[in-house]
């Protein structure tokens, strides 16, 4: 059964319900709580826990990323753009994903500990192509759905807002809560890898508690065209890649998501190794992750007087300070780590924003050239694109620990704790800082959008 398709550009954009935004934003409360706990700790988790060799581990995750997902989240992207079904293009993918997510989330925490050579390799690498393809087949239609619910420059980054405070709840619990459940389940329920496996499979309940909210409760009338895609797979990619907007915006997400990659997995080493905290760890991430969700709104409002590629740059320059600031902390305990962590939050809460909310924006270019709405075509793109750049990321980690002579659990030498305070401090704040011109100088503005939503109206006669 075909559903009916939206009223198309011409109707008004409409402001959309407080509910209806927290509805839509209940799923991302689940990606961020995945993504925190995948972030921080999968690393942690390997090479602590499981005793897996780091460089192992890391180019295991970064193959999975050049070979399938090279496949698959293009592959999603481009099927959401043609289903038919009574439920529309998007939200089948959540409802029947959603359970198998779950499985797979408490299978990456649970592979065996003492793994070596070719096997550790291949269970990493299988496991975490599981969790990453069906990852894959219910986040990226998620994220296309926001761009059918309103088509206005302003209310979209009011709909972002608020779905990035709820991915930054699940961020908050991820990074703070999960150490709680694994002290909770060790001990006389288990060890530390049985704990770790037990937490997960929490972990994997909320998840799919989450995406339901979401795929049962977000059920209106899209605001654009929402009728299947009828362009074939290599034409909607090409054109894809002849928007030069598009191509700018991916090319500084992609930085800017490397760095947020880095930066979150190697907090948990800078503050246990560098400053020696780690009975402190939970609180320095909840510092951090309550300024991100603190400022998420701000950042709304800002790009209400600015445009969006600007003032994104604001929180990119103040993230490249805070952490060049942080470079400076001694070896030892030390008060200033919470006020660099609120710095550091400040300016990361633009990166939970504009990432979200301007990719839109530029469907709507690929709309006024192909007659078409591709928003699985561009969330397929962009969802391959960041998760080869956090796999890369982990790699990086795992390449540098290892090449700087870090050894998990034991007290770490000067030149491995210098390798530590580089990659989480001094690389991140140079590739933020380079991608500053780009924004300030975004091509696509409200003016602009405005422009462009009108001439997709005089196309269609509307």
């Amino acid at each position: 059964m075909t559903p009916a398709a939206g009223p198309g550009p011409s109707a008004p954009a409409g402001r959309l319900g407080r509910g209806l935004k927290w509805l839509y934003g209940s799923a991302n409360l689940g990606f961020g709580l995945l993504q925190a706990t995948v972030g921080f700790y999968l690393m942690y988790f390997y090479t602590d826990i499981a005793k897996i060799d780091p460089a192992t581990a890391g180019t295991a995750m970064l193959i999975s990323k050049f070979t399938w997902d090279a496949v698959v989240d293009p592959l999603f992207g481009w099927l959401s753009d043609r289903t038919r079904s009574r439920w529309g293009r998007r939200r089948p993918y959540l409802i029947f994903g959603a359970l198998p997510l779950g499985l797979a989330v408490w299978l990456l925490f649970s592979i065996p500990s003492g793994l070596s050579g070719l096997k550790a390799f291949l269970i990493v690498a299988g496991t975490y192509l599981l969790y990453d393809t069906i990852r894959s087949s219910v986040i990226m239609p998620y994220n296309a759905l926001s761009a059918e619910l309103t088509t206005d420059y302003g209310e979209r980054t009011g709909l972002i807002a608020i779905q990035q405070i709820t991915s930054v709840s699940g961020y908050i619990i991820g990074a703070s809560a999960i150490l709680a459940l694994v002290g909770l389940f060790r001990g006389p329920l288990g060890g530390e890898h049985a704990a770790w496996s037990r937490t997960a499979m929490i972990l994997g309940v909320l998840v799919v508690a989450a995406v339901w909210t979401t795929a049962f409760g977000v059920r209106v009338k899209p605001a654009v065209n929402s009728a299947p895609s009828r362009m074939p797979a290599r034409s909607a990619y090409l054109q894809a890649f002849r928007n030069k907007p598009f191509m700018i915006y991916m090319a500084v997400n992609m930085l800017a998501a490397f760095v947020l990659v880095v930066t979150q997995g190697m907090i948990p080493y800078y503050v246990i190794y560098q400053l020696g905290m780690k009975s402190s760890l939970s609180i320095i991430m909840l510092v951090f992750l309550v300024t991100v969700v603190l400022f998420v709104y701000p950042y709304k409002i800002l790009s209400d007087r600015l445009n969006k590629g600007p003032a994104w740059a604001i929180g990119l320059a103040v993230s490249g300070l805070a952490l060049c600031l942080t470079f400076l902390l001694p070896h030892h305990p030390t008060f200033w780590i919470y006020p660099l962590m609120v710095l550091s939050g400040m300016g990361f809460a633009a990166e939970f924003v504009f990432p979200g909310s301007m990719i839109p924006d530029m469907i709507e270019i690929d709309e006024l050239v192909t007659g078409e709405r591709h928003e699985g075509i561009y969330y397929g793109l962009r969802s391959f694109l960041d998760k080869l750049t956090a796999a890369l990321g982990s790699a990086v980690m795992g390449w540098t620990l290892a090449g700087f002579g870090y050894v998990g659990g034991a007290a770490q030498t000067p030149r491995a704790l210098f390798g530590i305070r580089l990659l989480f401090c001094v690389v991140p704040a140079v590739i933020l800082w380079a991608c500053l011109p780009f924004l300030v100088r975004f091509p696509v503005t409200r003016k602009t959008h405005q422009a462009l939503i009108e001439k997709l109206r005089i196309k269609q006669g509307l």
